[in-house]
């Protein structure tokens, strides 16, 4: 293989957790579990949200919007790892690796800004229940979650670009179990500082940015919930905005231990498993914090079930 030029690279390997021949057993099972319990919840999400008449509103619209995200994001990565898990093979083609890059990052990024929209969403809501209908208008929501994807994937082809321009030198071995920037930069033979700062700075728009607005929405939420004197109403607005909250914070979390502090201040078994965090739990705990305290929801999976029942 030519050692001065990547472009004569034709694959990847994917070490993973190679070096870890026991725990990759259990990791093959609990993924496994772990997966089809995200393509059970996030589906299930999607259809009743199709299915019930009282869950087309803008709140369901960008649940169904999120859990979708969510299967293709856990759907890039999870089963190539659950094969890499189980057999001797840890390969990925080049052009595969280049496609998994761009759309899980793009994924990613979408995931970033649909999060705060939704915070918008919870704050027309709670601070405006007369107007929300008129505020969260269908359109207004299309457009909402169409410049989501929209921003997520342009800064994913940008970054993605950049990424396989650095001359790799017949570097082939990625310490990681899916192609993700950061490991992909220690590939280089060049110095990366550059890519890194604008990796970094790209992270900062993309999380920092929804943050904000995320920060905004709630503390305006925030005051007007302590200014209601009904405990039901507080309990109420609570219960509407507390689902969203976890799932911002599981899901910034981990984004933020990951790409916005420098590579060195953490191992790199750390920023796997802080991947495998935000690549499979949180997609598949998302569907089930949303459900479990939502009567609105746990009603439409009754009347669905008890529907299929009485048809039979």
């Amino acid at each position: 293989m030519d050692q001065k030029n990547g472009s004569s690279i034709t694959g990847f390997i994917l070490l993973g957790f190679s070096d870890r021949p026991q725990l990759e057993r259990v990791l093959f099972v609990v993924l496994l579990i772990f997966y089809l319990l995200t393509l059970l919840g996030n589906t299930t999400i999607i259809a009743l949200s199709r299915l019930d008449p009282h869950l087309q509103t803008p709140m369901y619209f960008f649940l169904s919007n999120l859990s979708f995200l969510d299967l293709c994001y856990t759907t890039s990565t999870v089963p190539q790892l659950l094969v890499h898990l189980r057999g001797p093979d840890k390969s990925i083609s080049f052009a595969g690796c280049v496609a998994q890059l761009f759309i899980a990052l793009g994924l990613g990024c979408t995931e970033c800004i649909l999060l705060g929209v939704m915070a918008f969403d919870r704050y027309a809501a709670v601070c405006r229940p007369l107007h929300y209908t008129v505020i969260m208008h269908p359109r207004l929501c299309a457009l909402m979650a169409s410049v989501s994807w929209f921003i997520g994937f342009v800064n994913s082809s940008l970054q993605t670009v950049l990424i396989f321009l650095v001359p790799l030198c017949g570097r082939n071995k990625i310490d990681h179990f899916f192609c993700e920037i950061p490991p992909l930069l220690k590939l280089a033979c060049v110095d990366t500082t550059l890519n890194e700062s604008e990796a970094f700075f790209a992270s900062m728009i993309i999380l920092l940015i929804p943050v904000a607005l995320i920060t905004f929405s709630y503390s305006r939420i925030v005051k007007v919930v302590l200014a209601i004197k009904s405990a039901s109403g507080q309990r109420k607005a609570f219960g509407t905005c507390g689902s969203h909250l976890t799932v911002v914070s599981l899901f910034y979390g981990s984004a933020i231990y990951a790409y916005l502090q420098p590579s060195n201040n953490h191992s790199q078994d750390q920023g796997k498993f802080v991947s495998l965090f935000y690549t499979i739990v949180t997609p598949m705990a998302n569907p089930f914090i949303y459900t479990l305290r939502n009567k609105d929801v746990m009603g439409a999976m009754k009347k669905v079930f008890c529907r299929s029942f009485d048809s039979r």
